[in-house]
């Protein structure tokens, strides 16, 4: 059964209507990962992009949210995050072999240290992290970014789930 999801309220101000997209985005992708074997989270299905996998996406989105939030806005520090390893393009998508359960922990834990930022601070505050062009961002725009990542990939997720067991559905 599809979990029910709620939209923002359609006349929300713009900081509840940015969250509440994101959260919404946030729950689908983790939504696509529901009953998902072990096996199958660390699957590949995408002969061309083998480290797309559900535990993949998880772990990608995990480090984009670091990066986006913890990095490029406050300004942190870069080296704890796999995005930013030169030696390896797709560090931040290898898992290798963290159960999903693990990996969604994680996520859980960066959304909310997000939320947190966001919560902190102005839309109209720009990133501090002078290593990034992006870094001059407001983060009205890094959320709506966010909103757009995590979009697409709750969709390439629909589609690894349906590749995976012919799971398919949208809230």
């Amino acid at each position: 059964m599809t979990p029910s999801f709620e939209r923002p309220p359609l006349q929300a101000d713009e900081r509840t209507a940015l969250i509440g997209w994101l959260d919404l985005q946030r729950k689908i992708l983790r939504w696509k990962c529901d009953g998902l074997s072990e096996a199958d989270a660390h699957r590949s299905v995408i002969p061309t992009s083998p480290a797309m996998t559900m535990a993949g996406l998880i772990s990608h989105m995990r480090w984009v949210e670091h990066t986006w939030l913890e990095v490029v806005f406050l300004g942190g520090d870069k080296t704890q995050n796999p995005s930013f390893d030169e030696t390896d393009e797709g560090a931040d998508w290898r898992t290798d072999g963290v159960p999903l359960k693990q990996l969604l922990v994680q996520y859980e834990a960066q959304c909310a240290r997000s939320n947190e930022i966001v919560a902190a601070a102005s839309l109209d505050d720009v990133g501090r992290h002078p290593d990034f062009r992006a870094g001059s961002a407001n983060l009205r725009w890094m959320l709506i970014h966010l909103v757009e990542e995590t979009g697409r990939h709750a969709g390439h997720a629909d589609i690894v789930r349906e590749l995976l067991d012919e799971v398919k559905g949208y809230y």
